[in-house]
């Protein structure tokens, strides 16, 4: 079943390849059409989806992504709408090098092919992949957490068949339900040709122990905010607040809170006031604890991801121990330093091996929609392909084409052979 299903989005990935800019416009367009038009019955979806995890009384963090209104609905089509803005990745001359004269060497994008992606329990990140895969040129086969089936169910039929309906090819979408259909997809290394999957530290690490396709993304979020010696303590403040508050649940929400030693005193008793007024647990290292009242700290706190309201705090010596521990302990996702000093940040900024690296501002910034990516597919701590938030570039590849006017290469070999040029050219392939 899911051999088919994969076969038939190898088949449609050629021709979605080839579609042009214009075609892929209207494409959007058409669906962002039907999933307003459908509005009503994907609500009464998602509220089914809604009652049944009540039920099984799932976190209200969670409860909270999987949440589906009126108002999310009418955020994701603007989303869809977008991508129409944006400039296609497909189709861009990267570089041109004359090789000999009337012998030249395009490097040209191209989208990647069929893409697996299996994601959280959250319906708009449906609507964002499935509509960057269609921007990119993609086909792309999509599993979702159980516990928003019915919301998957219809977001990717009304989709699957609006792309249809402005022309993409059968099989240019397609939603998987099951953990075998998952297990499956990853043994299909003929079809598929890259796997991104978005969830658990464990649930990554599956994937990318159980596969010979190429895996894009991350296992963890621990993202870090160091409040240096001469940060502004008003800046600290919002800085570190917004960092694990503003949305806990996500991937580059802060973890790990490190305050130099010299203004934590001062700092850790107001970033505390404002995490009691919204009931942040705090866990706190033999420092901070001599400073405020916390639960003691673990080891393990400082390699957890907790996607809730819940931060470890540490008190460090300097900018070198903040470093430090960021680059043990931290998972190369997002980090932030609040500075004033242009010397220590650079060093931050130099030294701090993380795909996001951020200066006076909240690590909640690191986001594909934030950034202008047109939304994101992922985010990935790779340092190969994509790096950091994964947008429609890091959905394209690119390929080779070589145009010449009959040469061969027994003209160029030997002692006797002609010269290559290999002069820059600024020039598009047509």
């Amino acid at each position: 079943m899911i051999e088919e299903i994969a076969r038939k989005a190898r088949r449609a990935s050629i021709l979605t390849a080839s579609l042009t800019t214009e075609s892929k416009n209207q494409a959007l367009e058409v669906v962002a059409e039907a999933l307003w038009t459908n509005k009503k019955a994907i609500i009464e979806a998602n509220e089914a989806d809604l009652a049944q995890a009540e039920q099984d009384a799932i976190s209200p963090v969670l409860l909270k992504r999987l949440k589906f209104d009126a108002a999310k609905l009418e955020s994701a089509v603007e989303g869809v709408r977008s991508l129409i803005e944006l400039e296609d990745p497909v189709g861009q001359t990267l570089d041109c090098t004359e090789m000999d004269k009337g012998l030249e060497l395009y490097k040209v994008s191209c989208p990647i092919g069929v893409l697996g992606i299996v994601f959280e329990s959250r319906p708009d990140a449906l609507v964002q992949i499935s509509s960057l895969a269609l921007k990119s040129g993609n086909t792309v086969l999509l599993k979702g957490g159980t516990e928003a089936t019915n919301t998957n169910r219809i977001l990717a039929d009304i989709i699957a068949k609006a792309g249809i309906q402005a022309g993409l090819p059968e099989g240019w979408m397609a939603l998987m339900e099951t953990r075998a259909d998952v297990k499956a997809m990853l043994e299909l290394d003929e079809y598929i040709d890259l796997v991104i999957p978005r969830g658990s530290n464990q649930f990554v690490k599956f994937i990318m122990d159980h596969t010979r396709i190429p895996v894009l993304g991350h296992a963890d979020g621990i993202c870090h905010v160091y409040i240096d010696s001469d940060a502004d303590m008003e800046m600290a403040e919002r800085i570190a607040f917004d960092s694990k508050c503003q949305y806990a649940a996500v991937c580059n929400a802060m973890e790990t809170l490190l305050v130099a030693k010299s203004v934590a005193g001062e700092f850790l008793p107001r970033i505390k006031r404002k995490y009691d007024s919204v009931q942040v647990e705090i866990h706190g290292d033999e420092e901070s604890r001599r400073i405020i009242d916390c639960r003691a700290a673990q080891d393990e706190d400082w390699i957890t991801e907790y996607n809730d309201l819940i931060v470890s705090v540490k008190v460090v010596a300097d900018l070198e121990e903040a470093i430090n521990h960021i680059n043990r302990y931290g998972s190369h996702h997002t980090d932030a330093i609040v500075t004033s000093s242009d010397k220590h940040a650079k060093r931050f900024f130099d030294l701090v091996d993380s795909a996001n690296v951020f200066r006076n501002c909240s690590t909640r910034f690191s986001d594909g929609f934030r950034y202008g990516l047109g939304a994101e597919v992922g985010i990935s701590t790779n340092k190969i392909h994509a790096r950091g938030p994964v947008g429609l570039e890091g959905l394209a590849t690119y390929k080779w084409k070589l145009v010449g006017q009959g040469q061969i290469v027994a003209d160029y070999a030997g002692t006797g052979g002609r010269a290559f040029t290999h002069r820059k050219l600024e020039k598009k392939f047509q």
